[in-house]
């Protein structure tokens, strides 16, 4: 599609060195920055202080292999632009908190280039922990491999940071995934990633539940037409020894955008933009659950933009299905149990939120969510929310656009205030008491736009 394909070369040039502050040292362009920021929805906020010096160890494509096996916790590996074609194998590569041992590419223009190879993941991870990976370009070249992927033969892979990687031509097959774990893997920042027209985006944890994901933020991520989800966070069991971690913990999934034009192939292979499993149901993780807002999904011509399972906090979201459904809450691999869905723009050509088969004796709120659909809501939980038909959405709100940039989903006019309140439990949770833009709500209001100033309409 014309639209898919201008969206792609738009996504792949906001790749820059400006992974969380818009005010730093960042070497793109204004207009970028802007896009950028409009895209991932993120607020700009200042330095709050340098980091320490850490050592530099500097190499290229002939030599960074052997850099690679002498890095030492507290050493940066500088890598220099050009092609790299043996991988990047982090095997038994172990930092400390205060001490994580870097890998990173040049400061653009220039890129480190990390093309794939037959039988081999690209960033490769096995009982590695502490380790940070930032602003390389890993292609795919149409290999069947993972761009990144912790090794299902690793014990663990935890507290490993993936920022402002460009992860592109990884989608020969839906089972090949730009960000991959399938061992325990724990307190992973996945930040500022750019992936374009993966099999999948990211996929984390394996399909039967056994290697946990968990204690994890996932933000500021641009996602464009993976074949199929856009994020998944896999079920799970129980942790087995070794998956330590915060008790209880959140898997953070906030600001990040998934743009999914394409259809899928055969409708055994449609999937959700973005699709969370359930966390264990008895013992340690028990208590954990999604924390998902701020996050921008567009279009899913095959299936819902988001579905879930668990405990989750849903708020603050836009989600635009121009073609299909919006948001599902229902059993998958096991139901829904402590679920609250507040504050969230929905506008779908099918149903814009559906929940069902919540397990009974839970928390669960369902509050102030404006949502367009057809129908716009079918919920077993009852709440103060405001809907109307799909149709009703091109009048009442800002501008309807495959293009995020160009979309708003900001009301035209103000709406009536609700007259229910949220408890104090779920406004607590971080950012509930702002905007998706950002902005402090003053009062209660419908959906995650509220007007700039007084006539003002604007949420992109």
């Amino acid at each position: 599609m014309r639209h898919g394909e201008d969206l792609r070369t738009r996504l792949t040039s906001l790749h820059c060195e400006v992974p969380t502050s818009i005010l730093g040292d960042g070497r793109c362009s204004r207009r970028a920055l802007v896009l950028a920021l409009l895209l991932a929805g993120v607020a700009a906020a200042p330095r709050t202080g340098a980091a320490p010096l850490q050592p530099r160890v500097r190499a290229g494509p002939d030599l960074y292999r052997r850099a690679l096996e002498r890095l030492q916790p507290g050493e940066i590996l500088e890598l220099a632009a050009g092609e790299y074609g043996l991988g990047l194998p982090l095997h038994g590569l172990v930092g400390t908190a205060a001490q994580p041992i870097v890998i990173e590419g040049p400061s653009p223009p220039g890129r480190a280039v990390f093309v794939a190879r037959r039988g081999s993941h690209t960033v490769s991870l096995l009982d590695s922990a502490h380790v940070i990976v930032r602003g390389l370009v890993l292609d795919g070249r149409g290999a069947r491999v993972d761009a990144v992927r912790a090794e299902g033969q690793a014990r663990w892979a935890h507290h490993v940071t993936l920022e402002r990687l460009t992860i592109v031509n990884h989608g020969t097959s839906q089972q090949n995934s730009g960000i991959s774990t399938k061992c325990p893997a724990w307190g992973w920042v996945v930040r500022d990633n750019t992936i374009i027209g993966a099999g999948t985006g990211m996929y984390f944890g394996d399909s039967d539940g056994s290697d946990p994901f968990f204690d994890a933020l996932i933000e500021g991520n641009r996602i464009v037409d993976p074949l199929g989800y856009g994020i998944q966070v896999k079920h799970q069991h129980d942790r087995p020894d070794g998956a330590e971690g915060a008790q209880p913990a959140s898997i953070v999934i906030r600001r990040n955008v998934i743009v999914k034009s394409r259809a899928a192939t055969a409708p055994e292979t449609a999937r959700p933009s973005l699709l969370v499993g359930h966390l264990p149901l008895h013992g340690p993780g028990a208590r954990d659950r999604y924390v998902i807002y701020g996050n921008l999904l567009l279009d899913n011509p095959s299936e819902a933009l988001f579905q879930g399972e668990g405990n989750i906090a849903l708020y603050n979201n836009l989600l635009f299905n121009p073609r299909g459904e919006g948001v599902r809450i229902r059993p998958h691999n096991h139901r829904p149990r402590e679920v609250a869905v507040f504050n969230n723009t929905v506008v779908a050509a099918a149903l814009g939120i559906g929940i069902e088969g919540i397990e009974p004796g839970n928390p669960r709120l369902f509050e102030h969510n404006l949502v367009y659909g057809n129908p716009p809501i079918r919920s077993e939980i009852d709440g103060e929310n405001l809907g109307a038909e799909y149709a009703r959405a091109r009048r009442m709100l800002g501008r309807l656009d495959a293009d995020p940039a160009r979309l708003d989903l900001a009301p035209r006019e103000a709406l009536s205030a609700p007259r229910s309140t949220i408890d104090a439990e779920w406004l607590a949770l971080p950012d509930a008491h702002s905007d998706y833009l950002g902005r402090p709500r003053r009062e209660p209001a419908f959906g995650a736009c509220t007007l700039a100033t007084a006539g003002a309409s604007a949420c992109r």
